[in-house]
């Protein structure tokens, strides 16, 4: 589970701390926790049988919001019980003979003493967690993930589903293998820039990485209590009150999205559910903001058919943050984990998620900028520009992005044998009729070879 620790700062803080010293305070929690988006989502995709591996993966999106809820339950309470005084940021233990470091950040020790906690639980069970079978398939090492994974599965070595599973991760690899000549890191790179169905995976998540963090799911989990300012809740308490009630709807979406849409649905119709939903909120949103002032004027007292439209703004942010679980948040994670091959699934999946904090990082940085009245969009325009972002990114998953759901990993690359502009609409049907296809070849092998063991039994 993912941390995420709120971060303030004061003109107290600043003038105890150097830049470095923040710097590092800030930005150091933040190195494992991109490890663990790339590891995470992989490890859960690679361990999980078909039917449920959509619920796995997304299990991994619940616990970043777990994360996420209890940070800002964690800022919520240092308003109300450390308020705005000078011990909210420093504590007053101070030693004179061990000078500006013998002093306690209180707004810190909760949040990161919750950190070190989680840390320390996933650090001691990692010790007790069985490796992936298709990790040491990619090791050459066969008997250990035939070991690993009668593990994962509860079944003896000799069970038909074990000997089936380890022999398609098998064969899948060997073919990987063959069709590169055994080639190292640069013909992994080869393989992936020089292989069509290869790059084309690449750009498929890269491009879900834009578009979601661009749709604005992210920058309103980041400046929740700002927005809800926007729209008319008044007073800090109250206004971190309202981010504790989204985190809490966020977290709740996406286990409803885990346990109920993203197998049984599917992964892109829950997809393009989610975005329809933050799609709709976006706009209202920002009608809302453009029709009355209330973002632009602090004096502004708006009438009680204004404070209606106000309420829903309200439940429309909420809207957008079950949309933004439901779809991009969850889907975003279960492209970069499933579409690759296993030779270059991590390669391509750390691009994939270094291309998300990059562009987390700039719709973060943009955002501020955006909501100005001068030189910005204002914020009525930045919600229609998520708004359009968010019917672009809808109109391309249906059109481009595959279905995979149902599917193991080492089948989902037959999609990938039609062209690239048909794989979204019809890979999943080209890849169920392969696989009926070669379902009837090995009846009809089985049956010939039947008859002649009968054969060869009666001479």
């Amino acid at each position: 589970m993912m941390m995420q620790t709120p971060q303030w700062t004061s003109p107290s803080s600043r003038s105890l701390l150097g830049i470095a010293e923040i710097w590092l305070r800030v930005n150091a929690p933040d190195l494992p926790v991109m490890a663990t988006c790339v590891v995470g989502p992989i490890y859960l995709s690679e361990i999980s049988p078909a039917p449920i591996r959509g619920l796995c993966t997304c299990m991994f999106t619940g616990a970043v919001y777990l994360g996420i809820m209890i940070a800002y339950f964690a800022n919520w309470g240092a308003q109300i019980h450390m308020a705005d005084t000078f011990n909210r940021w420093v504590g007053a233990g101070h030693n004179p003979h061990h000078g500006r470091l013998a002093y306690t950040f209180s707004s810190q020790v909760v949040p990161t003493s919750l950190h070190l906690m989680f840390a320390g639980i996933i650090m001691i069970l990692t010790l007790f967690q069985v490796e992936s079978p298709r990790f040491y398939i990619k090791q050459g090492k066969r008997e250990q993930a035939l070991e690993s994974l009668c593990k994962l599965r509860g079944l003896p070595a000799t069970h038909p589903y074990v000997l089936d599973e380890i022999t398609e991760m098998d064969v899948a690899f060997q073919g990987e293998m063959e069709a590169t000549n055994g080639m190292g890191w640069k013909g992994m790179f080869k393989e992936i820039l020089g292989i069509r169905r290869n790059s084309y995976r690449l750009f498929l998540t890269n491009l879900a990485q834009n578009m979601a963090c661009w749709s604005g799911g992210s920058a309103i989990t980041v400046y929740t209590p700002d927005l809800f300012t926007l729209v008319g809740i008044t007073g800090q308490e109250q206004s971190l009150f309202s981010t504790v009630v989204f985190g809490v709807v966020k977290f709740v979406a996406a286990i409803i999205c885990a346990l109920f849409l993203v197998d049984m649905a599917g992964r892109k119709r829950s997809l393009i559910i989610g975005i329809v939903l933050q799609t709709i909120a976006m706009f209202y949103i920002a009608i809302f903001l453009n029709l009355v002032p209330i973002a632009n004027n602090p004096e502004f007292v708006p009438n009680e058919t204004q404070n209606r439209a106000s309420t829903a703004a309200i439940a429309f942010i909420y809207i957008s943050g079950v949309g933004w679980a439901l779809g991009w948040n969850s889907g975003q994670y279960l492209l970069s984990s499933e579409l690759f091959p296993l030779r270059i699934r991590g390669v391509c999946s750390s691009i994939t998620m270094a291309m998300h904090f990059i562009c987390q990082y700039a719709v973060n940085r943009a955002l501020p900028e955006m909501l100005l009245e001068n030189g910005g969009l204002g914020p009525d325009g930045t919600f229609y520009f998520f708004g359009v972002i968010s019917i672009l990114g809808g109109v391309w998953v249906w059109l481009f992005v595959p279905e995979a759901a149902g599917r193991s990993l080492e089948t989902i690359d037959k999609m990938f044998d039609l062209p690239w502009y048909k794989i979204g609409l019809f890979g999943r049907k080209f890849a169920e009729d392969y696989d009926r296809e070669q379902e009837q070849i090995y009846r009809n092998e089985k049956k010939d070879g039947g008859i002649v063991v009968s054969h060869n039994e009666t001479a």
